[in-house]
């Protein structure tokens, strides 16, 4: 021990090797505690990334069952589709088409102007059959069941046996009107289509009333029998 109270050699050597020691705890704790920082923050971007990928998951179930529930036809558009659409083929091979023939609708001709025309019988049976096309595309999209399979095969039989006439005679009556042959010749036509066609379809138009009719009983579907309504899209 010195007499001078200056630090003799021995303790200032034990002084600054415990100051190393202390920097070097200190450095460890840091680069310990970085250490815990990058493992929590790979943690919580992990979890991040699961708990995105679940959400996407979750949302792209639900749109999916969503899509599934929406595309799947209630029974009021079965009816709609299978029943009510036929409505439009009412006149076939008989009066009520004839009198469009006779009578056609008109057409705008000049939008700027509003002048209309009378549309050509040709015209209208293109619409018929256009109708009676995209008609029995829907209805043959239709998914057959127990509950179903009645109404969907009687509609489909009934627009099968109406869309060759279509084709086939009414284009060849329409044509008679369009070129203006003698009244004489196209009653002649009209007669022989109504002869030839209307028993049968009225017998398939019963048929699809007759299963029609329990189908809108079991679902609740209010309808008027006697009364032609429109059609559904």
């Amino acid at each position: 021990m010195h007499a001078t109270g200056e630090p003799c050699g021995f303790c200032e050597s034990v002084a600054n090797r415990l100051e190393d020691i202390s920097a070097e705890q200190s450095e460890k704790s840091k680069w310990t505690g970085g250490l815990l920082h990058r493992k929590i923050e790979c943690v919580k971007s992990a979890a991040r990334i699961l708990s995105d990928r679940i959400l996407k998951l979750f949302l792209t179930v639900a749109c999916c069952c969503l899509i599934a529930s929406c595309e799947q036809p209630t029974p009021h558009d079965y009816f709609a589709r299978a029943v009510l659409n036929c409505n439009l083929l009412h006149g076939f091979a008989g009066k009520g088409l004839q009198s469009e023939l006779d009578s056609p609708s008109v057409k705008l001709t000049d939008a700027k102007t509003g002048a209309s025309a009378p549309m050509k019988r040709k015209e209208v049976v293109d619409d018929k059959i256009t109708f009676i096309e995209q008609s029995l595309a829907k209805v043959r999209k239709l998914k057959q069941t127990d509950d179903t399979k009645d109404i969907v095969q009687a509609s489909i039989a009934l627009y099968e046996y109406v869309l060759p006439v279509y084709k086939s005679e009414y284009q060849q009556l329409a044509k008679l009107y369009d070129d203006g042959v003698p009244k004489v010749q196209i009653e002649a036509l009209a007669s022989a289509i109504s002869t030839k066609y209307r028993p049968k379809f009225e017998a398939l138009s019963a048929s699809l009333t007759d299963a029609g009719k329990p189908f809108a009983e079991r679902h609740d579907i209010k309808v008027k029998w006697d009364v032609r309504t429109s059609r559904s899209r």
